[in-house]
């Protein structure tokens, strides 16, 4: 039975997992890789993700030792700039949907892998999975902003608060209308867009979605409307 794309980046991460325990890649194990990407028959483009996808297990691995983000990041450009020319870059995109807990993990990962920043802009957080992940992040030093619906800020199982005193930066947008945007930015350099709001229900019994993207452009419009909203809504309502 063929593997989904999913199914074999999960595959994917599983074996180079095994490889990083003694931090050596064997030639058995390099033969053994090689032999999964004949097998899935790969576009190019899921060749790209396979490669990043590596280099996010190398940054977990070296997290907390100083200037190994930067450096991985340095290289996985460089690398980047060797395999294609600039007429050529390829732009990493994933889609999740629920049912299912392939979102949330999707989220979480992201949230625990980023170094610098994490700006969010979404209609509400009641998941303590996603919530538990922010304030790691605050207390790991990254910094964080939230932008957030004012009305569904109060209602019983808004996180808000709770990450708010963890340290993140909130703002409201203290309107009679809904701040019903969902993305988020990690790093500057990945974004996630959709439908699914943060919550237990979008995981377990709504019909949502995610993109992930590496997408430059929309990274950059996406950064510009979360700019706009954290100063518009400063001025209209100070944080609470």
């Amino acid at each position: 039975m063929s593997l989904d794309r999913n199914e074999r980046q999960l595959q994917w991460i599983s074996a180079l997992r095994e490889t990083l325990d003694d931090q050596q890649l064997s030639r058995s194990e390099r033969r053994a890789l090689k032999s999964l990407l004949d097998d899935w028959n790969v576009t190019p483009q899921e060749r790209h993700l396979l490669r990043h996808l590596a280099f996010e297990l190398a940054r977990e691995s070296l997290q907390g030792t100083p200037q190994a983000g930067a450096t991985l990041e340095w290289l996985e450009e460089t690398v980047k700039v060797l395999a294609v020319d600039d007429s050529q870059t390829l732009v990493e995109s994933e889609a999740f949907f629920s049912p299912g807990n392939e979102p949330r993990h999707r989220l979480r990962r992201l949230i625990n892998l980023a170094r610098t920043s994490i700006d969010v802009c979404v209609f509400t957080i009641t998941d303590d999975l996603l919530t538990e992940a922010l304030i790691e992040a605050v207390e790991r030093g990254i910094k964080l902003r939230i932008i957030t619906d004012d009305y569904k800020s109060g209602d019983t199982g808004s996180d808000i608060e709770r990450i708010r005193k963890a340290g993140a930066e909130v703002r409201f947008d203290c309107s009679p209308h809904h701040m019903h945007h969902k993305f988020a930015l990690f790093d500057e350099r990945t974004l996630i867009t959709g439908s699914y709001n943060w919550t237990r229900a979008a995981a377990e019994v709504n019909e949502e979605n995610i993109i992930v993207t590496s997408d430059d452009n929309l990274i950059r419009q996406f950064s510009r409307l979360f700019d706009k909203l954290w100063d518009d809504f400063f001025e209209q309502c100070p944080v609470k």
